[in-house]
C-alpha cells in the first residue's frame, strides 16, 4: 500500500502549485538542497537534512538489532523501558502502540509516572535515548534506574549491561555509556534533527528492542523515498495542501486517527514534528490532537481536518492520508519541509525551545518561587495571571466554574487554548478530559500536552508562533518524591522548576495564564470536570 492524500473543500492554488513546480523544489528536496528556505536558513539546512536518507541508511542497523534482541530475551530480558523525551520517544512508542508490541515509555519527571517505570527489575533493560547527550530529564531517569539497579543488588558490570543508548556521536552521553560500560551504543546520524528521526536509530532501537518489525517500517519508506523527486508526489502534496490551507486563513490542523487499523499516538508524534517546525517568527501552524475525527475542534473557519488512515468523508475542508506507517513517518517529514518553504520559515531550528529550560535551571538553582494562591476551591489552588482573573469573584461557591469562563472568555478570536498538565500521564489519564469539555464550550482551539513533554514539542510553538495563546497549566501534590542522584533536587522540585520555568517564558510574553494546583490529584481532577460540565 504506498501513501496516498486526498482533499476535501480545500484548494491548492494553481499560483502556489506552479511555483513549487517551477522551483523544483521536489527534486530539488530530494537531493537535499539547503537553499530551498531562503539564505537565513541555508547554514542549519545543510546539516539537517539526513532524514531524507534514513530509509537507505537505517537499514544496516537491521541486523545488529535482531542480534541484539535475540540476546536480550535469551537472557530473560524482555521487558524495555525507554528514557527520552520529544523525538527520542514519540515515534518509538507510536510504533508499539500500533505494532501491539509492549514499550515503557518514560518521557516525564513525576516521580509518580519514574516509580511505575522502576519495577519488574530482573526483566528490564533500559534504553537511554538522547540527541544531545544533556536532556536534564534523561539524564535524571538514567542515575535513578541506576541506582535502582544497585539497590536491587547488581554490580557495576551488570549494571552497565542492562542500559543500550542511542545518541549523536560525541555527546555527553556517549562518554557516559562508556563509562558506564553500556551493552550497547548506537550513533545516529547527528545531520538529522530529532523531529525528523523516527527512522533512524531514536525511533528503530527501542521499538526493535521491544519486539516491533522495523524492517517493514524501513521497506515501506523505502517505497516511498523513490518516488520524492517527482513533482506530483503524496508527500509534496500533503505539503502544498498544508501550506495553502495556511494561506487561507487555516492554521489550526485538527489531527485524528481515522483508520480502520489504528496508527496508535500518530496524532502526537506530527504535533511536534509541526508545531516545532513551523512555530517561529510570530507564525506557524497548530497541531491540534484530537480524540476522534467527531471531536469538538474538528471544524471551524481556521481549522484543516487532518485525518491518518483515512480519506475524508465529509466536505471538508480536510485532509486525508493513507498509507503504511513507515512511509507516514517520511511523507509528514516531507510535508512538513515544503510547508516551511510555503510559510517563508526555517523547518529545522527551534529558536524558543531552550528558553523553558534556561528558566529552570535558574529555579533548581535559587530555589522554588513562593506563590500564594489567589483561593483555594476544594482540592483545587488557583494562580492566575489579572488577564484571566480580574473580577473573578473567587469567594462564590462556584468560584472554579466563574474561573474557567473567565479563562475561556480570554481566548482571542482565532487563538487557541494549551492545557498543560504537569502530572501522570498513566494514573491521572482524565485530565486530558479536559481538553474536550473545554473544547465543547468555545469556537476557538484547544490542545492538551503532558509536561514537560509539551516543551519538547508544542513548546516552541507556545513562544514562538503567533502570539493568540492562552493557558491553562495543571500541578498536582506528590504522594511520594524520589531523590535525582548525585543532585541536590528531587525529581517532584524538578518537576515543579519546570513548570515554574515555562510560567516565567509565557509571563514574560504576557499571556493570559491560569495556573490550577491540584492538592489531591483525582479529587481535583474529579472537581475540574465537573466545574467543566456544570
Amino acid at each position: 500500500m504506498k501513501l496516498a492524500v486526498t482533499r476535501t473543500g480545500l484548494d491548492v492554488p494553481e499560483p502556489l502549485r506552479a511555483r513549487l513546480e517551477q522551483d523544483d523544489v521536489a527534486a530539488r528536496l530530494a537531493r537535499k538542497d539547503a537553499t530551498l528556505w531562503g539564505p537565513d536558513a541555508e547554514s542549519e539546512a545543510a546539516v539537517r537534512l539526513g532524514w531524507l536518507d534514513l530509509p537507505a541508511t537505517s537499514r544496516s542497523l537491521l541486523a545488529s538489532l535482531a542480534e541484539l534482541r535475540a540476546e536480550l530475551v535469551a537472557e530473560g530480558l524482555d521487558r524495555i523501558v525507554l528514557c527520552g523525551m520529544g523525538g527520542s520517544s514519540l515515534a518509538p512508542e507510536v510504533i508499539c502502540r500500533t505494532a501491539g508490541v509492549p514499550l515503557v515509555v518514560l518521557d516525564t519527571t513525576d516521580p509518580g509516572q519514574l516509580l511505575s517505570a522502576m519495577t519488574e527489575l530482573e526483566r528490564t533493560v533500559v534504553v537511554v535515548s538522547s540527541k544531545s547527550g544533556g536532556t536534564v530529564e534523561t539524564e535524571s531517569q538514567r542515575r535513578a534506574f541506576v541506582a535502582a539497579f544497585a539497590r536491587a543488588g547488581l554490580d557495576e558490570r551488570q549494571i552497565g549491561a542492562r542500559f543500550v543508548v542511542v545518541t549523536d556521536p560525541g555527546s555527553p552521553l556517549a562518554e557516559t555509556a562508556s563509562d558506564m560500560g553500556a551493552r550497547a551504543v548506537f550513533l545516529a546520524d547527528p545531520t538529522v534533527g530529532g523531529r525528523y528521526s523516527a527512522l533512524s536509530a531514536f525511533g528503530l532501537v527501542p521499538s526493535a528492542l521491544a519486539g516491533a518489525d522495523v524492517a517493514a517500517l524501513v521497506d515501506d519508506a523505502e517505497q516511498l523515498a523513490e518516488r520524492l523527486a517527482e513533482p506530483g508526489n503524496a508527500a509534496m502534496e500533503l505539503g502544498a495542501a498544508l501550506g495553502a490551507a495556511f494561506h487561507a486563513g487555516r492554521d489550526k490542523l485538527a489531527l485524528a486517527d481515522a483508520g480502520e487499523t489504528p496508527v496508535e499516538g500518530f496524532g502526537d508524534w506530527a504535533e511536534q514534528l509541526i508545531a516545532e517546525s513551523t512555530g517561529k517568527e510570530g507564525r506557524g501552524i497548530l497541531p491540534v490532537v484530537l480524540e476522534s475525527p467527531e471531536a469538538p475542534g474538528s471544524s471551524g473557519p481556521d481549522v484543516l481536518l487532518g485525518l491518518v488512515g483515512a480519506g475524508p468523508t465529509g466536505a471538508g475542508p480536510a485532509v486525508g492520508v493513507t498509507g503504511p506507517l513507515g512511509a507516514q513517518f517520511l511523507g509528514w517529514e516531507y510535508a512538513t519541509a515544503v510547508a516551511g518553504r510555503v510559510l517563508g520559515i526555517n523547518p529545522f531550528d527551534q529558536p524558543n525551545v531552550t528558553e523553558s529550560k534556561e528558566n529552570t535551571q535558574a529555579i533548581l538553582a535559587a530555589g522554588l518561587p513562593d506563590e500564594q494562591p489567589e483561593a483555594t476551591i476544594g482540592a483545587v489552588e488557583i494562580r492566575g495571571t489579572a488577564a484571566v482573573l480580574r473580577g473573578v469573584d473567587l469567594s462564590s461557591h462556584d468560584g472554579l466554574s466563574l474561573t474557567l469562563d473567565a479563562l475561556l472568555a480570554a481566548v482571542p478570536p482565532r487563538g487557541y487554548l494549551a492545557v498543560m498538565a504537569y502530572l501522570d500521564r498513566l494514573r491521572d489519564a482524565r485530565a486530558a478530559e479536559v481538553r474536550t469539555a473545554l473544547a465543547q464550550r468555545t469556537e476557538q482551539a484547544v490542545t492538551f500536552g503532558w509536561g514537560p513533554r509539551f516543551l519538547h514539542s508544542t513548546g516552541q510553538y507556545h513562544k514562538g508562533g503567533p502570539q493568540v495563546g492562552v493557558f491553562l497549566q495543571i500541578t498536582g501534590a506528590l504522594d511520594e518524591d524520589v531523590p535525582v542522584p548525585d543532585q541536590h533536587y528531587t525529581f517532584g522540585t524538578l518537576q515543579a522548576a519546570q513548570a515554574a520555568g515555562d510560567r516565567k517564558a509565557l509571563a514574560d510574553r504576557d499571556r493570559p495564564l491560569l495556573h490550577l494546583h491540584l492538592t489531591d490529584r483525582a479529587a481535583g481532577i474529579d472537581q475540574l470536570l465537573t466545574a467543566l460540565h456544570c
